[in-house]
C-alpha cells in the first residue's frame, strides 16, 4: 500500500490507531456486526442489512452527539473494531463509551485498552467532558478488569438486564470522571 492510499490516523497509540468511519467502510462494519463473540460481548441481538448499515453510517456523519470510530493496527492497517463515545451531553459534560474488538485473535492482546485510552483522552481532552461511563456484561471479567485498570470505578448493577442465548445477564455501569482519568494517566515527571 503506497502513502496517498494509507488511511488517515485521527488518533494515533503505539499499536492502533483511531479513525473515521465511511461509507465506504460499510461491508467491514456490517461483517464486524455478525462475529459471534463480539455478538455476545456487546449484547448484540438484532439483525441488519447492509442497507440499513449505510443509512445509519451515513447519519453518523451529522449526529453532533456521537463520535464513531474504527480500530486499526498501525503495522497493517487491518481494522479489528470499532469504538464510539456517545450520548455526548455538553452541558453537563457527560457521555458513554463503548467498544468492540473483533474476532478472538485480536482480543487479550492490549489493543482495546489503548484505544481505550486514546478515546478517553479525546473525551476529556478535546470534548471537555467531565465523566464518561460504560456498561459491560457480568460474565466480560476481561473487559471489566480492563476497564478497572483504566480507572473505571463500579457504580451499580443493573439485574437480569440482558437477555441471550436463553438466560439473563446483569449489566455493570462504570465511570470515570476527568479528574481521576487525569491522576492516573496525565502523570508529571
Amino acid at each position: 500500500m503506497n502513502n496517498s492510499t494509507k488511511p488517515v490516523r485521527f488518533l494515533e497509540g503505539e499499536r492502533v490507531y483511531l479513525r473515521p468511519i465511511s461509507l465506504e467502510d460499510t461491508e467491514t462494519y456490517f461483517q464486524m456486526l455478525y462475529d459471534p463473540e463480539t455478538r455476545l460481548l456487546t449484547g448484540t441481538q438484532r439483525t441488519w442489512t447492509k442497507e440499513q448499515i449505510t443509512r445509519y453510517l451515513d447519519g453518523k456523519a451529522g449526529d453532533s452527539s456521537s463520535v464513531l470510530l474504527l480500530i486499526g493496527l498501525r503495522e497493517t492497517d487491518e481494522i479489528i473494531g470499532d469504538i464510539a463515545i456517545q450520548g455526548i451531553d455538553s452541558m453537563n459534560r457527560n457521555a458513554s463509551i463503548r467498544i468492540a474488538i473483533n474476532n478472538k485473535g485480536h482480543q487479550g492482546k492490549g489493543y482495546g485498552q489503548e484505544a481505550m485510552k486514546l478515546m478517553l483522552d479525546y473525551g476529556f481532552g478535546i470534548l471537555n467532558l467531565h465523566r464518561i461511563e460504560l456498561n459491560v456484561f457480568a460474565f466480560n471479567d476481561r473487559a471489566t478488569h480492563v476497564y478497572e485498570k483504566l480507572g473505571f470505578v463500579k457504580e451499580g448493577v443493573n439485574r437480569d438486564a440482558l437477555y441471550f442465548n436463553h438466560q439473563y445477564h446483569d449489566s455493570i455501569t462504570m465511570s470515570i470522571l476527568e479528574d481521576e482519568y487525569r491522576a492516573l494517566h496525565l502523570k508529571k515527571d
